[in-house]
């Protein structure tokens, strides 16, 4: 079981769903990629325990694909 969160096209979480396993292959392509393609959304995997892309993703998380983390957002302008 694997967390997979769904990007907007200003790279924001807008849903977080549990889907396979990522080793899994989904009609021969990775989760990510097929979930993706599946939504018409960029998909990109979450962890719980914060050992990829930093933290877990959340609703309203911004994806820096530079840095390929998932950003909290700010709870007061700064």
């Amino acid at each position: 079981m694997a967390h997979y969160a769904f990007l907007d096209e200003n790279n924001i979480v807008t849903e977080v769903i549990v889907g396979i396993d990522e080793t899994e292959l989904i009609e021969g392509l990775d989760p990510e990629t097929w979930y993706g393609n599946f939504r018409k959304q960029n998909c990109k995997r979450t962890s719980y325990n914060n050992k990829i892309r930093k933290q877990f993703a959340g609703i309203g998380f911004q994806y820096d694909s530079e840095n390929d983390v998932f950003i909290r957002p700010q709870p007061y302008v700064s």
